[in-house]
């Protein structure tokens, strides 16, 4: 008689189930857009969701802790000219967020912690610098304010945020449109997936590909016979990937190993509706004491569902084999750092007490003046240049007058952030 050897695993039994009515988030307007992204993002402080949106694009943004109906009149996130194709959190600051478009530009949002009034029309920073619409954006896992996107011009470029300036352009690598980007965990190689058929390992640093022949995988795992695009997503922490299929209704998840077969189906979550887009919470932001290890955000054509993936353990203690310190908000390194050539894994966390969000941090933008390039002494000035007739003491004193404009407006801004939030308190009885 044969015995049956069941692999060992912790992950073996792990079960997805979705909350109550009650903590889902209904009447959204999830966006139509035939792109395949996944049309949210969600972090320990706020779900962002892509939706409809007449005159430009839209998303918005919610308190994870606001469920329920969505106000029709909730505020969005509003400034692009045309549809959001993706969004993504900054990993070292809970309250920015970036968001690509059809219009070609990339902006970066500073997310109040309390709900505006209003919707946002004004972005921290605009990187202008593709030429056709830009799908993809990825934020560095290590570096502060480095950012990545990825356009129909088949370009990568990379940006330093803080700047608003361009640190790399990656021209040349791909010959097609680009489906998906990731970066590694300290973030020196990123990986892209593309039309061509090929996936490419890059230096960004070096500006050249280190690896893209693919031709012998060393697992085949047959997934299904449907044409829906999968959303992929990684946990490094359980070496567990979740695959969801957009237009599809389940979750099959998969633990990967560093032996033979090395990749081991685990289960599949159903349900009855199909899913139009996935958000992934961060480890940081799971219920320990539940054993939670992945929680995702379910688009439907008008509401999120959290699905909630589990471990059953009959212990209330803290489980460390199931929460290893995981990376947290605190960048290891400086975008001029990472520039230069240094790498860095990221600072690590424990979950052991929880995990609570800090408050809201202000992402400062230091764009370099122009009128600091000034040509060289003796340098003749063309007939443009000369026709201005500004003197070096008058322009002084213009450029003295505009930062003085410029702190009224600061001061301005914040009167009216306070007065709004004042506001807020009013109207929600708190004050």
């Amino acid at each position: 008689m044969s015995r049956r050897v069941v692999r060992q695993s912790k992950f073996r039994h792990v079960f997805g189930q979705p909350v109550k009515a009650d903590q889902m988030y209904e009447d959204i307007r999830v966006s139509k857009v035939t792109w395949d992204s996944s049309f949210c993002a969600v972090n320990p402080k706020f779900l962002a969701i892509i939706v409809e949106s007449g005159g430009g694009g839209a998303f918005i943004v919610l308190p994870l802790a606001k469920t329920g109906r969505v106000d029709k009149n909730h505020p969005l996130v509003t400034g692009h000219t045309a549809p959001v194709l993706d969004i993504d959190w900054c990993p070292h600051n809970d309250n920015v967020i970036a968001s690509a478009s059809e219009d070609t530009t990339v902006m970066v949002w500073q997310i109040p912690d309390y709900v505006p009034v209003r919707n946002l029309t004004e972005p921290v920073v605009t990187l202008e610098g593709h030429s056709k619409r830009v799908g993809i954006l990825a934020w560095h896992p290590t570096a502060r304010n480095v950012l990545l996107s990825a356009g129909g011009d088949n370009l990568v470029i990379l940006w330093n945020v803080g700047t608003g300036e361009t640190l790399l352009a990656l021209e040349d690598m791909h010959t097609d449109l680009i489906y998906n980007v990731g970066w590694n965990r300290n973030g020196s190689l990123l990986v892209t997936a593309c039309k061509d058929k090929r996936v490419r390992v890059i230096d960004p640093r070096q500006r050249r590909v280190v690896a893209n022949n693919f031709e012998e995988p060393i697992a085949l795992q047959e997934m299904d016979t449907s044409n829906g695009v999968l959303l992929p997503f990684y946990d490094p922490d359980s070496s567990i990937v979740y695959l969801c299929g957009k237009g599809d209704s389940s979750i099959r998840y998969f633990e990967i190993t560093a032996e033979a077969p090395y990749v081991h189906y685990l289960s599949t979550y159903s349900s009855k509706e199909p899913q139009r887009g996935m958000g992934f919470m961060p480890k940081r932001g799971l219920d320990v004491s539940k054993c939670e290890i992945a929680r995702f955000f379910k688009l439907h054509e008008r509401k999120c569902e959290p699905i909630v993936m589990t471990v059953p353990r009959k212990s209330d203690l803290f489980q460390d084999d199931l929460y290893p310190d995981t990376p947290g908000p605190e960048p290891a390194l400086e975008a001029d750092e990472w520039l230069a050539g240094k790498d860095a894994e990221p600072i690590l966390v424990s979950l052991r007490d929880g995990y609570v969000p800090l408050k809201n941090r202000e992402l400062k933008v230091l764009k370099k003046n122009v009128l600091d390039h000034r040509p060289p002494p003796g340098h003749r000035r063309g007939p443009a240049a000369g026709a201005s007739g500004l003197s070096r003491p008058a322009l002084e004193e213009v450029l003295e007058e505009i930062r003085a404009l410029k702190e009224t407006v600061r001061a301005q801004e914040k009167r009216i952030s306070d007065l709004e939030s004042k506001l807020c308190q009013l109207t929600n009885g708190t004050a």
